[in-house]
């Protein structure tokens, strides 16, 4: 696999994020994946709110979060909360005041339908059919230092391949056992564009092994299927032993 970042401008309020690919991104091969930061998505949609002093951070939190857990007292790290967004457990709802311009970023909005429109826009910029789009944060991991990238939406391949059922090398047969693709290019693609002064929000991911394109946006059940349900899932009982409070989104 390689993956190869792009510098580009400072991404400021005002900005067209197509015209950016279509300024940044080199032209593009079939079987190739496109990285995007999810927060320069955020600033080019105007997702952000102003830090001006007038807003209260933790308020704001509560009205993104879908659900949060009270943040209690301070941490290590200061005042944070746990919260459920879009599917993800992250802190603070993914709002971010680094490289903000004095801003709260916000997580983009409607951003399963842009990342679709980007995919639309590269294949036909490029005049190829195979071609992934990855939207990217990070976020941390239980009981691990430093942050990591993770996907947030992704069109144009399979998220995720399936081995349940399959025998191993000793024919033993596999029962739980599923590779999450999406998660795979985002850490990887945020290894290479940084989390600090890099500048680099775009990345492209060739020469890769084991993922499966499509052509056709991901459907509903496609978009259900990378969700695990809290009550299901190996964290289960961690994830519902806390009182989890609904949050400001719909």
């Amino acid at each position: 696999m390689v993956v190869q970042s792009y510098k580009t401008h400072k991404i400021k309020a005002g900005d067209d994020l197509f015209k950016i690919l279509d300024k940044y991104l080199p032209p593009l091969s079939e079987n190739s994946v496109v990285a995007i930061t999810s927060k320069i998505v955020s600033i080019t949609q105007d997702d952000v709110v102003k830090n001006d002093g007038t807003v209260d951070k933790d308020e704001l939190v509560k009205k993104e979060a879908d659900y949060y857990i009270e943040s209690g007292d301070e941490t290590l790290y200061g005042k944070v909360f746990l919260t459920r967004k879009n599917g993800h457990i992250v802190f603070t709802a993914g709002i971010d005041e680094s490289n903000a311009d004095g801003n709260f970023i916000l997580w983009p909005r409607n951003l399963q339908e842009k990342t679709n429109a980007v995919w639309e826009y590269l294949r036909k910029r490029n005049s190829i059919k195979n071609l992934g789009i990855i939207i990217t944060d990070s976020r941390l991991t239980p009981i691990r230092t430093g942050v990591i990238g993770f996907c947030m939406t992704w069109c144009g391949f399979k998220p995720y391949n399936e081995f349940s059922g399959m025998p191993d090398l000793f024919g033993r047969e596999v029962k739980f056992t599923n590779v999450n693709i999406i998660e795979a290019l985002a850490a990887s693609a945020a290894l290479v564009m940084g989390e600090i002064t890099e500048q680099t929000p775009l990345a492209v991911l060739t020469d890769l092994p084991n993922v499966e394109f499509q052509n056709h946006i991901p459907t509903a059940e496609e978009l259900d299927g990378v969700m695990w349900p809290i009550e299901k899932d190996m964290y289960g009982k961690l994830l519902t032993s806390v009182k989890w409070k609904k949050g400001g989104t719909k």
